[in-house]
C-alpha cells in the first residue's frame, strides 16, 4: 500500500539565528494561502556567464564560502544566481524583506543527518517545501505548503552513449527511448525520463541513494501529469509528475505527493 511521505524536521543552519521564532503576519498568510489552494509556485531564471554582484550581496556566510570554492566562473555564477533568485522569490511569496530569506537543510529523512538533506527555509520559519535545481543556461526554484517537492531541470544534450541509456533508464524505457533515431526527438524523451526520476527522488528527499533511476518507472513516452511509484527499504509512495514547460532548449519536471489535499495547479512565473 503507497503510503504519504513522512513529513522531515528542518534543520537550521549553522549562520541563522536559532532563537528566532517570530514570524511575520505576511508570511503566516501566505503559508495559508497555498495549503489551502494547494498551488505550487515554481520560478526559473537565466543564468550567465559572470556573478551579478547584486545576486553576490544577497548570500549569506555559507553560501559565498561555497561559490568561492567554485573553479570555474561560469559554475560560480550559476549558483550565485541561483541562491539569490530563490532568496527574491521567496521573500516576493512571503512579503517579507529579501536579507529576511535564510536557507538551511532539512534533516535527511535516510539517515538523520543535518548536513545533506533537502533545502528548507529556515528564516522565517515557515512549514514550505522547496527544490532548487540548475542547469546549462537555467535555474529552477519550486516552492508549495508542506514537507515534500522536487524540481529538476536538465540542458538538452545528445544521449552519449547506450551505456547512459541503460545508467538512467529502465529496460522498458530503454527500448521505447533507443527505438528512436538519434536526434531531437530521442532527446528529448530522454530527458524527460531523466528529469522526472530527479524530481522524484529529490521530492523523496533521498536522492539516489533512496531508489536507483534505473528501476523507477516514470513512462517517458506518456504524457502527464502521471503517478510514479517510489520504493524504498520496503516503503512505497507515490508521487504526482508533470513536465513544465521553460520555453527554451531545456526539459524540465516537478514531483509532489500524490496524496496532497487538494492537489492544486502550478503557477509557473516568468523569468525575471
Amino acid at each position: 500500500m503507497a503510503t504519504r511521505p513522512a513529513p522531515a524536521a528542518a534543520h537550521i543552519d549553522h549562520a541563522a539565528d536559532v532563537g528566532e521564532v517570530y514570524v511575520p503576519a505576511t508570511a503566516r498568510a501566505a503559508v495559508d494561502r497555498l495549503r489551502r489552494s494547494g498551488e505550487v509556485h515554481v520560478w526559473w531564471w537565466p543564468l550567465g556567464e559572470a556573478t551579478d554582484p547584486a545576486d553576490f550581496v544577497l548570500l549569506d556566510d555559507q553560501e559565498r564560502a561555497r561559490m568561492r570554492r567554485f573553479h570555474a566562473a561560469r559554475d560560480a555564477a550559476a549558483f550565485t544566481r541561483t541562491r539569490a533568485g530563490a532568496r527574491r522569490a521567496v521573500s516576493e511569496l512571503l512579503g517579507v524583506p529579501v536579507d529576511a530569506v535564510r536557507f538551511g537543510r532539512r534533516i535527511c529523512p535516510g539517515c538523520g543527518d543535518p548536513d545533506h538533506g533537502p533545502p528548507a527555509v529556515v528564516r522565517p520559519p515557515v512549514p514550505l517545501a522547496v527544490s532548487l535545481s540548475r542547469t546549462d543556461g537555467c535555474g529552477v526554484l519550486a516552492v508549495r505548503a508542506g514537507d515534500w517537492v522536487g524540481v529538476d531541470v536538465e540542458a538538452y544534450r545528445p544521449m552519449e552513449s547506450e551505456a547512459l541509456a541503460q545508467l538512467v533508464l529502465t529496460p522498458d524505457e530503454a527500448g521505447q527511448v533507443l527505438a528512436l533515431p538519434e536526434g531531437p526527438a530521442r532527446t528529448a524523451l530522454f530527458h524527460r525520463a531523466w528529469t522526472r526520476k530527479e524530481a522524484v527522488v529529490k521530492a523523496v528527499g533521498l536522492g539516489l541513494l533512496g531508489m536507483p533511476l534505473n528501476t523507477l518507472d516514470v513512462r517517458p513516452a506518456a504524457g502527464g501529469p502521471l503517478t510514479v511509484t517510489h520504493v524504498h527499504e520496503g516503503r512505497t509512495t507515490t508521487w504526482h509528475v508533470q513536465d513544465l514547460d521553460l520555453d527554451g532548449p531545456w526539459s524540465a519536471s516537478l514531483a509532489r505527493p500524490s496524496a496532497a489535499d487538494p492537489l492544486g495547479p502550478v503557477r509557473l512565473h516568468p523569468p525575471s
